[in-house]
């Protein structure tokens, strides 16, 4: 069997297993979904009132695709990796010519399709319910990539928290950690003028911020994102061969 085919095996049964866990499959769409609605329907933004939410919508658009681009494959991949565990899958796996890199990479494809998916869907509901207008330019063929450039890193970074997590509760638990500071202190939310600047380097550190960056970019502030996609795809390369490392050999 062929890498192509190991990778597309795995990537099958990784599908079908996420499509089986209805919770899981509702969560993943509804979750961005009602924070659209929250912030973006019902607080609504006030441009040049001051404070948070305060410019226009169409700015906050990377933040609302950083949501699923962020905690769902923190949480999935992190998660099937203690399910793994728990179930003695990695032993069973070690005796197939499946390497960690193909399993990570099967599970890293499923993501990118789902999480385009609800990219996708958290796109039209922004644009449906708030005052946000998207930049039209031949630019918005590069979205997609940002996308998926992103969901692969944090494939790769739920791996090491996977890994690293001594169960399910840990794995989710780690994942919020991570997240929830990553989400709010990376150019999604919160302008960096409205941070200090001692902690600017900080938000420049964080690889969410170049998804921000060149997300809004394209969707809302023409201007350069090559740059941002170049460190984006950077950081996936290294984080997915860390993850890829990090998988378990055994149980």
């Amino acid at each position: 069997m062929s890498r192509t085919s190991r990778v597309l095996t795995e990537a099958t049964a990784a599908a079908r297993s996420f499509l089986r866990r209805r919770t899981a499959v509702f969560f993943t769409f509804f979750f961005p979904v009602i924070l659209v609605v929250i912030f973006g329907a019902l607080v609504r933004t006030q441009p040049t009132g001051g404070g948070l939410f305060a410019e226009p919508a169409g700015y906050y658009i990377p933040g609302y695709l950083a949501v699923v681009v962020l905690f769902t494959p923190l949480s999935r991949v992190g998660s099937e990796i203690a399910r793994h565990r728990d179930g003695g899958r990695f032993e069973k796996l070690a005796t197939t010519p499946l390497t960690r890199g193909e399993w990570l990479l099967a599970h890293t494809l499923v993501n990118v399709a789902i999480i385009g998916a609800a990219s996708l869907l958290i796109l039209g509901l922004v644009l449906a319910v708030t005052d946000a207008a998207l930049v039209v330019s031949p630019a918005l063929l590069v979205l997609p990539v940002f996308v998926a450039l992103a969901v692969a890193l944090f494939c790769g970074l739920g791996a090491v928290l996977g890994a690293l997590a001594d169960s399910q509760d840990g794995v989710i638990a780690a994942s919020n950690t991570v997240a929830l500071p990553l989400l709010f202190l990376s150019e999604t939310f919160v302008p960096p003028a409205l941070l200090p600047d001692w902690f600017l380097p900080a938000v420049a550190a964080s690889p969410l911020t170049y998804f921000a960056r060149g997300t809004r970019a394209i969707v809302h502030e023409p201007g350069p994102w090559v740059g941002d996609l170049a460190v984006l795809a950077a950081l996936a390369a290294g984080f997915l061969a860390l993850g890829a490392y990090a998988v378990p050999r055994t149980d």
